[in-house]
C-alpha cells in the first residue's frame, strides 16, 4: 500500500445534502479525495458539481452531512479551510487592465506575503508566463489567461485547489495548456478536485473519477475500475482514423505552454 493510500483524505464528504426550496440538488453525497491526487467530479449540467464545490469552499452551507478539508470542518472551522484551499471558477478572474505580473503581485499583497514581486516572478516562471508578464492580461490568449488565473489561485501554495470546469469555452490548444498545468500541480503534491462535464478531460487527467448524477455519486473509482463495469469489448481490427481534434492540433501546431501563444493584435 502506498504512503498516499495510508494518509487521511485531503477532502472528506459524508452524507452531504443541499436543497433550494423544493429542488434537491445534493441528496447524500459521500466522497474522499486522497492527498496529492487529481479526483474528477464528472456530471452533466445541473448535477450538483458546483454546489458541492461551494460547500467545500465555505461559500454555501450544507443542509445536512459533514465535509472537511485538510482535517478542518467546513462549517466549524471555515477560516482554517479557506487558508488551506484555492478556488478557480469556470471563468478566469484576472483583471484584464493589469499586466500578468501586476495581477500576481496584487494577490500576493492581499495574502500578506513577503516580497510580492519575487512571488509574482516565481509564479510567472512556474507557469511559463515570464515573457508575457509585462503585457496586459486582456491581451492574453484564452489558455494563457486561464494559466494566469490558476497561478493567481496558487499564490501562497495552498495544499488543495478546486477547479470548477476550468476549460469551459476554451479551444483545443488552450485546453491542452490547462491540462498540462493541472498535471503539474498534482506532480508537485497539490490535491486537485476537478469538476467537469467533459468525458475526455476526466479520462486524461484524473487518478479517480466520481460520477455525480441527480445529486448522488453513483460510481467512484479509477478509470480502469469504471471500464470494468461494462462487458469486455469485442476485439476487431479496424483502420484507426485521426480525430478532428488531432487533425486540428497537427495542422495549427500544438502549443508547448510557452507565453508566445498570445492573441493576434487587433
Amino acid at each position: 500500500m502506498s504512503a498516499t493510500a495510508t494518509r487521511a483524505p485531503a477532502v472528506q464528504v459524508r452524507g452531504v445534502r443541499k436543497s433550494y426550496g423544493e429542488l434537491d440538488v445534493l441528496r447524500g453525497v459521500d466522497l474522499g479525495v486522497a492527498p496529492g491526487t487529481i479526483h474528477a467530479l464528472l456530471g452533466s449540467n445541473g448535477a450538483g458539481k458546483t454546489t458541492l464545490v461551494k460547500i467545500l469552499s465555505t461559500l454555501v452551507r450544507a443542509d445536512a452531512g459533514t465535509a472537511s478539508v485538510q482535517g478542518h470542518d467546513v462549517a466549524a472551522a471555515a477560516g482554517r479551510v479557506r487558508e488551506s484551499i484555492s478556488l478557480t471558477g469556470q471563468f478566469a478572474a484576472v483583471d484584464e487592465v493589469l499586466t500578468g505580473r501586476e495581477n500576481l503581485v496584487l494577490v500576493a499583497r492581499l495574502r500578506h506575503l513577503p516580497d510580492p514581486g519575487a512571488v509574482a516572478d516565481d509564479m510567472l516562471a512556474r507557469f511559463s508566463l515570464t515573457d508575457a508578464g509585462g503585457r496586459r492580461a486582456g491581451e492574453y490568449s484564452g489558455g494563457m489567461r486561464r494559466r494566469l488565473d490558476i497561478a493567481m489561485s496558487l499564490v501562497g501554495d495552498p495544499p488543495v485547489i478546486f477547479l470548477d470546469e476550468p476549460t469551459t469555452g476554451l479551444d483545443p490548444q488552450a485546453r491542452a495548456e490547462v491540462w498540462r498545468t493541472v498535471k503539474q500541480l498534482a506532480d508537485g503534491g497539490t490535491t486537485v478536485l476537478l469538476t467537469t462535464q467533459y468525458l475526455d478531460e476526466a479520462e486524461q487527467l484524473a487518478d479517480r473519477i466520481a460520477i455525480l448524477h441527480e445529486g448522488r455519486i453513483i460510481q467512484n473509482g479509477t478509470l480502469a475500475e469504471l471500464k470494468r463495469l461494462l462487458p469486455s469489448a469485442t476485439v476487431e481490427y479496424v483502420e484507426k482514423q485521426p480525430t478532428l481534434e488531432e487533425v486540428f492540433l497537427a495542422v495549427v501546431g500544438e502549443t508547448d505552454g510557452s507565453a508566445s501563444a498570445g492573441k493576434e493584435p487587433s
